[in-house]
């Protein structure tokens, strides 16, 4: 049986749960040396009202099955599959992706770059006879995948996105919206779409007046909104190998997901905004219902194949083992109120 990850960054939490285990043994062993020290085991019961340390030690294995389930669980894992009947649209997606230092907040996780190539490989999956190319933008733009039915290349381009795949820092995205719209190859108009997924900050590109280039085209152009609108979020980096948040003036630099302007692109593009904000993004739902629909002709349907996620396998039995443990909790303080009162009389 084939089974796949979705989030395989996450197996460094698994690293925590070896931490905790092995504290939570230390503590059990030095609890043990200490009560050797101030009484003989046939008392030790008088003190700790349980006569034997098989408790604390089931206790420590269920915390520890609940935190390498809760693991396994935001791994993502999948297998099996499903089939799922979509149209095939034949049109033409060019996705932009920011690509820029702000995208390495962590106001979603694991940060907002990769939430952003999460949901282009989402959108892969359903996209059936689609081409598809991707423009990496930052302080330049760069065409990184032409238009291409290789969802394979694409998907290998998106597993080295970085701020390193652009020469310059910063956000232009009016640079990658027309970079996109001249880097269609089909002369006939319509059945053309450009997805930007970023954070909104730009650097006086004049994305709005790039959108309503695209749409006098007939290329309409959505906007994906990655990060936190409100409070926003720091932009990690490295300062001598250590790692830190980018300072200027003096000041740690929050950066917040621009909605309004992002608003204002997508309407210009004839397109429009999807908030996706800091909550998990169905962009291949929205795609087949609405994106496809609104810019492509409709051909057969074809039935793709999708792993099943699966994480609510182990998501439920760490719960039930909360549920357990907290039950023993109530139990073993109900026997010990017993054992108080039976020694008082």
């Amino acid at each position: 049986m084939e089974m796949q990850f979705n989030n395989p960054n996450n197996t460094i939490f698994f690293g925590g749960v070896l931490l905790l285990i092995v504290v939570m043994f230390i503590g059990l062993i030095r609890r043990t040396s200490l009560l050797k020290r101030i009484a003989v085991p046939r008392f030790t019961h008088r003190i700790t009202n349980s006569g034997s340390n098989a408790r604390r030690k089931l206790r420590i294995a269920m915390l520890a099955a609940v935190a390498c389930l809760l693991c396994l669980s935001i791994l993502d894992p999948r297998w099996g599959t499903k089939y799922k009947e979509v149209e095939q649209q034949g049109i033409d997606t060019f996705f932009v992706l920011d690509v820029s230092r702000s995208m390495l907040a962590e106001d979603v996780r694991p940060n907002r770059l990769k939430r952003a190539t999460t949901a282009i490989e989402d959108v892969l999956d359903v996209m059936g006879s689609d081409r598809a190319g991707l423009i990496t933008v930052a302080g330049d733009a760069a065409l990184t995948v032409p238009l291409t039915l290789d969802y394979g290349s694409l998907r290998l381009a998106l597993d080295n996105v970085s701020p390193r795949s652009v020469n310059r820092g910063g956000t232009m995205i009016g640079d990658g919206i027309r970079l996109a719209t001249n880097s269609f190859t089909d002369d006939v108009q319509d059945h053309k779409s450009i997805i930007v997924l970023t954070d909104g900050e730009d650097m006086g590109s004049f994305p709005v007046e790039a959108a309503v280039e695209a749409a006098e085209l007939g290329i309409l152009v959505y906007t994906v909104g990655i990060g936190d609108s409100s409070t926003g979020a720091r932009i990690p980096t490295t300062t001598y190998g250590q790692p830190s948040y980018i300072i200027y003036e003096g000041k740690e630099v929050w950066s917040v997901m621009n909605s309004e302007e992002l608003t204002n692109v997508a309407n210009a593009g004839g397109g429009a905004f999807i908030p996706a904000g800091i909550a998990n993004l169905d962009l291949a739902s929205i795609y087949a219902k609405r994106i496809a629909s609104d810019s492509g002709r409709s051909f057969d349907s074809v039935k793709l194949e999708q792993f099943i996620p699966r994480f609510q396998w182990f998501a439920i039995p760490a719960l039930l083992i909360l549920l357990g443990d907290s039950w023993m909790s109530l139990r073993s303080q109900h026997q010990s109120s017993i054992r108080t009162h039976e020694a008082t009389t």
